[in-house]
């Protein structure tokens, strides 16, 4: 069973499927266009993400409209979802400690304010 936290590249797919349901490719493409280039998924992480995602209960996978030719595709369940959200405010936390601390120790910090918010 999958726990929190979880990787990058999970934390891109699940955002990626947050929007709507996807196939393999889409997932893909928007997890680069998402990151602004800087995530490159592999298909082999990507399709070992799904593997593990869909044993947990995060995603399920359907087959798209016979337009697709049965192209397999992949949307988040509740509990996916539910842990998205466990995920991004864990993450939001965290981020505003770590504005916090840094505002602290360098109050010249460009984009930090002493509440820890950019």
């Amino acid at each position: 069973m999958r726990s929190l936290p979880v990787t990058e590249p999970v934390l891109l797919i699940l955002l990626s499927l947050a929007e709507q349901p996807r196939h393999g490719y889409s997932i893909l493409k928007d997890v680069q266009e998402m990151s602004d280039g800087q995530v490159t998924l592999s298909t082999g992480t990507l399709y070992g993400a799904l593997r593990r995602l869909l044993q947990d209960g995060w995603i399920d996978r359907f087959e798209e409209s016979r337009a697709s030719r049965g192209r397999q595709a992949y949307r988040l369940t509740p509990a996916g979802r539910r842990n998205l959200q466990l995920e991004v405010t864990r993450l939001t936390h965290l981020t505003r400690l770590a504005g916090l601390r840094l505002a602290r120790v360098n109050p010249d910090l460009v984009g930090v304010n002493r509440e820890g918010e950019a």
